[in-house]
C-alpha cells in the first residue's frame, strides 16, 4: 500500500528532516497508523505547542493536494515505507520521511553507487582524477552520486552522463529552485542519461546553509562507498567522509598533490586515520567483487525503516576482504568533521544560523543560554522543557550552528 500522503502529512507535523519524526514512529507500524493515532490525539508523545498547532491545521487532504502539485510540476513523491523509496536510506540515522525527485529513482535502489565528493574550487589535479576515476567506475556500471556543486561535484556527474550512465544528484534545496545557476545547463544531460535529482526539501525551499549538512546523509548513504578527490581541514567533504564511515561505508581517499597545501589537509587527516587509498578505479570496483564489503550489502532485504539511534558503523568489516577504512574512521578524524559542521557549510562557505530562522521554542532556548555556556539540566529547568524535547531541540541548534555542545552535557551559543 502506497502510504505517501501519510508520510508527507507527518513531515509537516513536525518538519522536514527532524529527529521527531522518529520518535512518534517507534510507536506505529505505518505512517497511516501514527497519522491515525496523531490526528485523533490518542498518542502517548510529548508534543510541542508548533506541533500542536499543526495538527490542527495540517489536513491529510493538504498533504494530498501537494502531492498532486508536485506530480503535475513533474516531481515524483516518496515515502519512507513505500517500495519505491532507496531501500539504502531506511537504516541510517533519521533517515528523510519523504523524498522528492525529478527523473529515474530506481538508478539509486538496490544497484551498485558510490558517492563522489570535493572541493568547489579544486585544483587541475583534483578534476582530472574525478574526472577519469568516475568515469571509469560509471562504464562499470556503477552509479555516481555527488552534490550537484560547483567544481568537483559536476566533473563527477558529468563523468557519467557523458558515457551515457547514469548519476543521482542529491541536494540541499527544493527541485524547482534553480541552484547553482552555474550548474542549470547541465541538469537536462543528467536526466536524459538516466539520472535523478534527489531532495527531502519541498517545492521552493531555499539553499540556506543549514541545509548542506543535514542533506550529507543521504548524499553518504546512497553510495556503498564515499570518494574523496579534495579536502581542507575545514570541508563539507570531511562531513561525508565521517558519515559514511559511520553508517558503515568504505572511504576512500585521493593522496594529496601537495602535502604542504592547505587545501589538502583534509585528505592528509583521513588517510592518516583509517580511509583507504584512492589510486585507481579498480581499488574500488574491488569493493562490489565477490567477498568485497559492498558485494555483500543486502540493503533491500536487511534494512528496517524504523532507523533510529546513533549513528554507527553496521558491521565490522574483515581486513582480508574490505579496505582498512572498515567504516570507522579514528577519532581525530571525526573531531575535524564536527568541526567542520560548524564552521563551514559545502556550499555557502561560511557556516552560519540566521536567528530568525530558527523556530519560536528554539528562540526560546537560545534566548535562555544568556550567550553563557550552561548545563542542560539547568536549561531545562529554566524553560521548564522536558529534557528529552530539549536534547532534540539542542541538536537542531547545533546542526544549525546556533550553538556548540561541550563535555558534561554543558552548551555554549555562538
Amino acid at each position: 500500500m502506497n502510504e505517501t500522503k501519510y508520510w508527507l502529512w507527518i513531515s509537516m507535523i513536525f518538519g522536514t528532516g527532524s529527529r521527531r519524526i522518529w520518535e512518534a514512529m517507534r510507536l506505529f507500524g505505518s505512517a497511516r497508523e501514527a497519522y491515525e493515532a496523531i490526528s485523533s490525539g490518542s498518542i502517548d508523545l510529548r508534543l510541542s505547542e508548533s506541533e500542536k498547532n499543526n495538527i490542527s491545521s495540517v489536513t491529510l487532504e493538504r498533504a494530498e493536494d501537494y502531492i498532486e502539485e508536485c506530480r503535475r510540476n513533474g516531481i515524483g513523491v516518496v515515502g519512507c515505507g513505500d517500495a519505491e523509496y532507496p531501500p539504502q536510506l531506511r537504516n541510517i540515522f533519521n533517515p528523510p520521511a519523504v523524498l522528492y525527485y525529478r527523473g529515474n529513482l530506481s538508478c539509486v535502489c538496490g544497484t551498485r553507487a558510490v558517492t563522489a565528493v570535493g572541493a568547489r574550487k579544486a585544483s587541475d589535479y583534483s578534476i582530472n582524477v574525478c574526472r577519469e576515476i568516475c568515469g571509469e567506475l560509471s562504464r562499470n556500471g556503477i552509479v555516481i552520486v555527488s552534490g550537484f556543486a560547483l567544481g568537483t561535484d559536476i566533473t563527477a556527474h558529468l563523468a557519467a552522463a557523458d558515457n551515457g550512465r547514469p548519476t543521482a544528484a542529491v541536494l540541499g534545496c527544493g527541485i524547482d529552485r534553480e541552484y547553482p545557476i552555474e550548474n542549470m545547463k547541465y541538469r537536462s544531460r543528467i536526466l536524459e542519461s538516466g539520472g535523478v535529482f534527489i531532495t527531502e526539501y519541498p517545492s521552493g525551499t531555499p539553499p540556506h546553509s543549514r541545509n548542506f549538512p543535514m542533506r550529507n546523509r543521504i548524499l553518504s548513504a546512497l553510495g556503498q562507498a564515499a570518494l574523496v578527490f579534495e579536502a581542507s581541514i575545514k570541508s563539507g567533504s570531511l562531513i561525508t567522509a565521517n558519515l559514511a564511515a559511520n553508517q558503515g561505508r568504505d572511504v576512500f581517499c585521493m593522496p594529496p598533490a601537495d602535502i604542504f597545501s592547505s587545501r589538502y589537509f583534509g585528505n592528509s587527516s583521513l588517510l592518516r586515520d583509517g580511509a583507504e587509498l584512492l589510486l585507481d578505479a579498480q581499488s574500488v570496483l574491488d569493493i562490489f567483487r565477490f567477498g568485497g564489503t559492498a558485494a555483500n550489502e543486502n540493503p533491500v532485504s536487511t534494512v528496517s525503516y524504523f532507523g533510529v539511534g546513533d549513528l554507527q558503523p553496521k558491521k565490522e568489516r574483515s581486513s582480508s576482504s574490505s579496505p582498512k577504512s572498515g567504516g570507522k574512521l579514528k577519532k581525530s578524524a571525526a573531531e575535524s568533521v564536527k568541526q567542520a559542521v560548524k564552521d563551514e557549510s559545502p556550499e555557502s562557505g561560511t557556516y552560519s544560523f540566521a536567528y530568525d530562522e530558527l523556530t519560536d521554542i528554539q528562540k526560546k532556548i537560545y534566548d535562555a543560554m544568556n550567550g553563557e555556556k550552561i548545563h542542560a539540566d539547568l536549561l531545562s529547568e529554566r524553560l521548564e522543557i522536558g529534557l528529552s524535547e530539549l536534547m532534540t531541540e539542542l541538536t537542531e541548534l547545533e546542526i544549525a550552528g546556533a550553538v556548540r555542545s561541550l563535555p558534561g552535557k554543558m552548551y555554549m551559543p555562538l
